[in-house]
């Protein structure tokens, strides 16, 4: 263990650490990070749309979820370019790249364009499902405008206005970049989308198996154990994720059965993310019974934000991260809880999640009933007293060591 520490500590996390520190991944976390409001309200409307089971002469607000979370895929393909120009500190062209982005997104949409000049979208590939297609017409975009930065028509010295050379040194990068999506889409016929889905579909396959889904959350969760944020993995959870649901939503809609139980819903608003990522909630309410006057105050200092599923607070202040005592019980519910989770729900026993709902933020149990219903508490409440029972051993040592600590301490003071 020492061994693994040591080399997780020296070598593992600071290479990830500055793995994610590279321009182009956190730009694309930026962009997913900045784009959230828009799938946060269209939970909200999912959240309003129960109450259309109590009340049905309410309105239909669903176009609000089709503009908003349905638009996912636009939003993307602009917010991409534009962040990796922003941290690039091309403040001049960010703006031209985002609309770029854009522009080239909309075209690989393949739309069918009628003598009348009629255009027909498919609109299920402006959203969750055009997430990749965005993703890498931001990544195309940006490089190209990277790799034309410097270049210009005219030299330093020019007469004419600032904004017309930029105009035209725009020209170049930009006339690249549409001719490119001109020639996939309009010379060699090629549908992108089709080839995402199908070099993607072995990905969606094993994501929604068992194994996929015990390795998604437990990759989580071990990165998390050693201080790395678990939003590092945003870019390729989401991907998932988020398609995921739509087409369970989709499928609900038609009278069918949810199939996809790999979603964001299952791990952070139904039963594995309790109190955050790594099931942490009940850690802190072990700690509110410790003897350890540190932890029992970090355990009041952390209750409240624990129960909107904000642990980054007991993850460092405790702390998890780097803890060997903790992370170990961390690491067995990473595994544990969601074979449970998966097996009853692939059993049927409790309803795959279909509704639309990234308010992660929601107090665990309100937002496993709106999901699941009764039956959904049910397992949430057999998933908290076994995840209880795995980090209770491993609090009582860490709190007699600290109690210990706390002692020795004391005893110093009155010597």
């Amino acid at each position: 263990m020492d061994r693994l520490m040591k080399w997780m500590t020296e070598k593992f996390a600071p290479r990830l650490e500055a793995f994610t520190k590279n321009v182009w991944v956190d730009s694309i976390q930026e962009a997913i990070m900045v784009a959230l409001p828009m799938i946060f309200i269209g939970s909200l409307i999912t959240l309003v749309s129960i109450l259309n089971n109590y009340f049905p002469g309410m309105p239909d607000l669903t176009p609000i979820t089709t503009f908003s979370f349905g638009l996912l895929g636009i939003f993307i393909a602009f917010l991409t370019p534009y962040m990796v120009m922003q941290k690039k500190d091309r403040h001049k062209i960010k703006l031209i790249a985002g609309a770029t982005g854009l522009s080239l997104f909309m075209m690989l949409l393949k739309p069918k364009i009628s003598d009348d000049g009629t255009i027909q979208f498919l609109l299920e590939r402006f959203g969750p499902s055009g997430m990749i297609t965005a993703l890498l017409v931001g990544i195309l975009v940006a490089l190209v405008m990277n790799m034309f930065n410097r270049f210009s028509w005219f030299k330093k010295d020019t007469k004419l206005p600032e904004f017309i050379v930029d105009w035209f040194d725009f020209l170049v990068p930009i006339g690249l970049i549409l001719m490119f999506g001109w020639v996939l889409i309009y010379q060699l016929d090629f549908d992108i989308f089709e080839l995402i889905v199908n070099v993607f579909k072995p990905l969606n396959t094993i994501s929604q198996s068992l194994a996929g889904f015990v390795l998604f959350n437990f990759i989580g969760v071990v990165l998390y154990s050693f201080g790395v944020s678990p939003w590092v993995m945003t870019p390729i959870f989401y991907s998932i994720w988020i398609p995921a649901i739509e087409e369970n939503a989709a499928l609900a809609a038609q009278g069918l059965e949810p199939v996809n139980i790999n979603t964001f819903e299952t791990f952070f608003s139904g039963w594995v993310g309790v109190g955050g990522l790594g099931a942490t909630l009940p850690l802190i309410i072990w700690f509110l019974f410790a003897k350890s006057k540190k932890l029992n105050s970090i355990g009041k200092a952390t209750i409240v934000p624990s129960l909107f599923n904000i642990n980054e607070p007991v993850i460092y202040g405790a702390p998890i991260a780097f803890n060997p005592i903790l992370m170990i019980p961390m690491w067995i519910n990473g595994l544990i809880t969601p074979i449970i989770v998966y097996m009853v729900l692939d059993s049927g026993l409790v309803d795959i999640p279909a509704k639309v709902y990234q308010l992660w933020y929601t107090p665990i149990g309100l937002s496993t009933y709106i999901l699941s219903g009764l039956k959904g508490l049910i397992l949430l409440a057999v998933v908290l007293l076994i995840i209880f029972v795995v980090w209770f051993p491993f609090f009582k040592v860490y709190d007699l060591q600290e109690l210990k600590k706390e002692k020795e301490r004391a005893d110093l003071q009155e010597g």
